[in-house]
């Protein structure tokens, strides 16, 4: 029986920590939409522990600083998340700056859930869902 390989040895092997944070490889739409409503789900856990508390209360303030500390790094799991969506279109990252436009990240969201990215290799990876090589 073959084994799985490990992220460990093997530097190419997707990983939590290299879809939600890194910069490097693609993604297909699912994963991009699968990890998009995963954030919106912790978004709403913390939503809901914020509205079970009055505001005078401790509770309170440790969930807004839990709320606020996730909101942070949210954003850099959203840009990478995202770049690497637009790397499988074989789009250039930088074009996550868009995502900043009210109106236009609506629709830019919907696009990359839904436009389907490059067969084959293309300049950021040889296949999809995995960092590049």
């Amino acid at each position: 029986m073959d084994k799985i390989p490990q992220a460990k040895n093997n530097p190419t092997a997707p990983s939590m920590r290299w879809f939600f944070f890194s910069l490097s490889g693609r993604i297909g739409r699912l994963p991009y939409l699968l990890g998009s409503l995963f954030l919106t789900a912790i978004f709403g856990i913390l939503v809901s522990q914020l509205v079970a508390y009055p505001e005078e209360s401790g509770q309170f303030a440790a969930w807004s600083l839990v709320f606020a500390g996730f909101s942070l790094v949210s954003v850099w799991m959203t840009i990478a998340m995202s770049v690497k969506r637009l790397h499988d279109m074989n789009i250039p990252g930088p074009v996550v700056l868009c995502l900043f436009v009210p109106a236009v990240s609506i629709i830019a969201f919907i696009v990359m859930c839904v436009w389907k990215g490059t067969d084959g290799p293309n300049d950021h990876g040889d296949e999809y869902n995995r960092p590049k090589s």
